[in-house]
């Protein structure tokens, strides 16, 4: 995976890791940084995909398969 993308998709979830907190703490649920790392990395792999299919999206509306 392209380490710039990677960022940008950690940077991503990282924005809304305090909401993720919040409904969390709501049903009980105390949320730790170990915790927390297999689900930034399923968010990292979510991500990727979504932009690939994206991208293989896009050029097919502008017709450059």
């Amino acid at each position: 995976m392209n380490q710039d993308k990677s960022l940008q998709f950690m940077q991503i979830a990282l924005k809304y890791l305090p909401e993720a907190k919040d409904q969390l703490d709501k049903a009980g649920v105390e949320l730790s940084m170990d915790l927390v790392q297999p689900f930034m990395n399923l968010f990292t792999k979510v991500m990727q995909e979504a932009y690939e299919l994206g991208w293989e999206e896009g050029r097919k509306e502008l017709g450059q398969e």
